[in-house]
C-alpha cells in the first residue's frame, strides 16, 4: 500500500492526514509489517508550484528519508519508492541514497521510478523537462549498473558516464535491488518491458489492463528478456464491511468475500500483486481496516498468484 500522510494531494488524502505526523506513519508501518503487507510506498516531489498547490498540496515527504525512518521501525515489509523521479539527480547520487537504504533495511528496497510531470521542478533544478523520458531511460540503465554487485561500477551513456568510482556500502540484495517502472502511458509500459524488473500502473481503469499487460509481455519477449516482469495494479479504494459514512461511489465495500471476489479479477488478468488504499476517518480506522483486510480478504486472494 501507498503510505498516507507522506503525500497529501486533495485528490486522495483523507482529512485526518493534515494533522498526522511521524508517530502515525510508524504505527501504520508497523501494522503493515505485522499483518503481512508486501510493501509500503512513498512518492517523490521536490517542490510544488503555486498553480498546482490547490490540488496537489505541498506536503510531500522525501522518500529516502521516510523509508529509512520506517525501516528502523519494521522488520519484514518491503520499502518502495513509488515513484522516485530519478532524472532529476545524477544516478550516482540516487544510487548512494538507495544503496544505503537497502543496506540499512537488510535488503528490503524496491526502487520504483517514473518520468515526473511537474515542469517547474525540472526547470528549477536545471533539467530539460521535454527530454525527461530519454533522461529516465538512461538513468535506469545507469542505476542498474551503479546498484549492481561491483564496488567500482562502470557505465557509458549518451549523457551519463562513470568508471573507477567506488561506492559503499553496497546494497544488501544481490545482484541488485529490483527496479519497477511506474506509469500507464505507452512509453511507461515500453520502459517497464525493456528496462524494468516490474511495472506498476498509475491511474487508469481495469478494462485497460489486459491490453497493457499483453503489450508488456510482447515487448519483453521481443527484447529477449526471459524473466517475467513483476506486474501490479492499483485497486479502487476499499472499505472492509458496510460503512456508516459516505465513502464515494468508486469505493469497493462489503464483506471480505465480496471484496476478494472483485479483487481476484486482477489476478485473472495476469496481475501478480495489488496496491490497496482504504477509506478512513482516523489513523485508528485505517489500521483497523488494514487488519480486517489481512484477516478477512487476503486469505481469499491466494488464487491471484
Amino acid at each position: 500500500m501507498q503510505l498516507p500522510v507522506q503525500s497529501q494531494s486533495t485528490l486522495y488524502a483523507e482529512s485526518w492526514e493534515a494533522g498526522a505526523g511521524p508517530a502515525d506513519l510508524v504505527e501504520i508501518a508497523r501494522t503493515a509489517d505485522r499483518h503481512g503487507f508486501a510493501y509500503l510506498a512513498c512518492c517523490e516531489h521536490v517542490a510544488i508550484p503555486r498553480r498546482l498547490a490547490a490540488a496537489m498540496g505541498t506536503v510531500w515527504y522525501d522518500p529516502v528519508a521516510t523509508l529509512s525512518y520506517l525501516a528502523a521501525a519494521t522488520v519484514r515489509v518491503r520499502l518502495l519508492s513509488h515513484v522516485a523521479v530519478v532524472a532529476l539527480k545524477h544516478p550516482l547520487i540516487t544510487a548512494k541514497q538507495y544503496a544505503t537504504l537497502d543496506h540499512l533495511s537488510g535488503g528490503r528496497l524496491i526502487l520504483g521510478v517514473g518520468a515526473g510531470h511537474v515542469r517547474e521542478e525540472f526547470d528549477a533544478l536545471g533539467v530539460d523537462f521535454t527530454r525527461r523520458g530519454a533522461l529516465l531511460d538512461e538513468a535506469i540503465d545507469a542505476l542498474k549498473a551503479a546498484l549492481g554487485p561491483q564496488e567500482f561500477p562502470s557505465f557509458q551513456g549518451e549523457r551519463i558516464a562513470f568508471t573507477g568510482l567506488g561506492q559503499a556500502p553496497r546494497p544488501a540484495q544481490v545482484p541488485r535491488p529490483p527496479v519497477w517502472v511506474g506509469g500507464s502511458s505507452p512509453a511507461a509500459v515500453r520502459r517497464a518491458a525493456v528496462r524494468g524488473d516490474g511495472w506498476l500502473p498509475q491511474g487508469g481503469s481495469r478494462d485497460r489492463l489486459p491490453a497493457q499487460l499483453a503489450r508488456l509481455r510482447r515487448l519483453r519477449e521481443e527484447a529477449g528478456i526471459r524473466t517475467p516482469a513483476e506486474t501490479g495494479a492499483i485497486t479502487e479504494p476499499l472499505y472492509v464491511g458496510e460503512p456508516s459514512w459516505e465513502v464515494g461511489r468508486r469505493t469497493l465495500t462489503g464483506p471480505p468475500e465480496r471484496l476478494a471476489e472483485s479483487l481476484r479479477a486482477y489476478g485473472a488478468m495476469g496481475v501478480r500483486q495489488i496496491q490497496v488504499r482504504f477509506r478512513s476517518r482516523s489513523r485508528t480506522e485505517l489500521t483497523d481496516q488494514m487488519a480486517a483486510f489481512a484477516a478477512g480478504v487476503a486469505p481469499h486472494l491466494d488464487a491471484v498468484t
